[in-house]
């Protein structure tokens, strides 16, 4: 199976890649967004193959793969033929709604494109028309690390937070590192933080530190979120959008809207680790159990091999 695609989020792109299938992504010098090519942030592996994107009507692919309205409403018509836009198509939505949390349209209306949502939060909240939908949540490959967590200090991991406010909670950790000792990484962490820790670094990296804090109010579940809970190490946030419905508060994590409760279990953990060593496994058990990454590439596969079969039942006979 031959997919093209455009390069979004790396993370994302790095997951989607361990599937049966080969990925296509298109590259310009100029590397704006989703043009970037691989890079050399994560170790993909073969079945992810640059074109540059003056040639990709040149190539055959059997699905096209969006993952933003930019990528729907213009990249395509720039870089695609004709008959490539007529290919199955399946779009990505990697976001909750902005606009307004329940009466936001998506831009597809159409039942010639398949909407994936990543969470069920996602597809409860948005109003996605008529457009087909579906849920596939995010797969994760286990880190080649353990948690150890001897450093008594949460972690957070979050780009560019100071520049992105209130939704993903500034705010929020301002006021929780006046009273627990928080270490923030990312890209533009600015004074703020320690700076970018790379993908494949990142596992090594937090595995010592005690806890994983997820300040976030209004966005879609991070992949952090879910690496950090396949590595058992306990995870802190607020239980807002879908973590509400992935930690059990109290028993694979801690979860709350009261900023003073999320605190003070904090803290807890800072002077109790045999209890943060117990819940991290916990979250670890439910991470393999949802997050696996042979569920979400099997999930993938599926998908594709459907929108594909039903594709070609709508070609002509001549054309098959």
């Amino acid at each position: 199976m031959k997919i093209f695609t455009w390069h979004i989020h790396g993370s994302y792109l790095f997951y989607l890649s361990q599937g049966n299938y080969t990925i296509y992504i298109p590259t310009k010098p100029e590397k704006t967004e989703g043009y970037y090519g691989r890079g050399e942030t994560f170790p993909f592996g073969n079945n992810v193959v640059e074109i540059p994107a003056d040639e990709v009507k040149n190539h055959e692919f059997d699905c096209i793969l969006y993952q933003t309205n930019q990528n729907y409403l213009k990249d395509q018509y720039e870089i695609l033929s004709a008959e490539q836009r007529e290919l199955p198509k399946v779009y990505i939505e990697h976001d909750p709604p902005r606009q307004h949390p329940t009466d936001t349209k998506h831009i597809l209306d159409t039942p010639d494109v398949t909407l994936v949502h990543v969470t069920h939060f996602n597809r409860l909240m948005w109003d996605s028309n008529n457009t087909p939908t579906r849920v596939i949540e995010h797969g994760v490959t286990t880190a080649p690390v353990d948690y150890t967590g001897e450093i008594p200090k949460g972690i957070v991991v979050i780009n560019n937070l100071p520049a992105r406010g209130r939704l993903l909670g500034l705010d929020v950790f301002l006021e929780a590192r006046q009273h627990v000792p928080l270490d923030l990484v990312g890209m533009g962490t600015g004074n703020l933080g320690l700076g970018e820790v790379l993908h494949p670094q990142l596992p090594e990296f937090q595995s010592r530190y005690r806890f994983f804090f997820n300040p976030i109010r209004y966005t879609s579940l991070g992949l952090a979120v879910c690496e950090a809970m396949m590595m058992g190490i306990p995870v802190v946030g607020l239980a807002t959008t879908e973590l509400s419905a992935v930690i059990d508060n109290g028993y694979s994590g801690f979860i709350h809207t009261d900023i003073n409760y999320l605190i003070d279990k904090m803290n807890l953990l800072i002077s109790d680790p045999e209890l943060a060593r117990e819940i991290g496994q916990n979250g670890r058990k439910v991470a393999l159990g949802r997050f696996n990454i042979q569920r979400f590439t099997n999930d993938w596969e599926q998908l594709f091999a459907e929108v594909t079969a039903k594709h070609a039942k709508k070609l002509p006979a001549a054309s098959l």
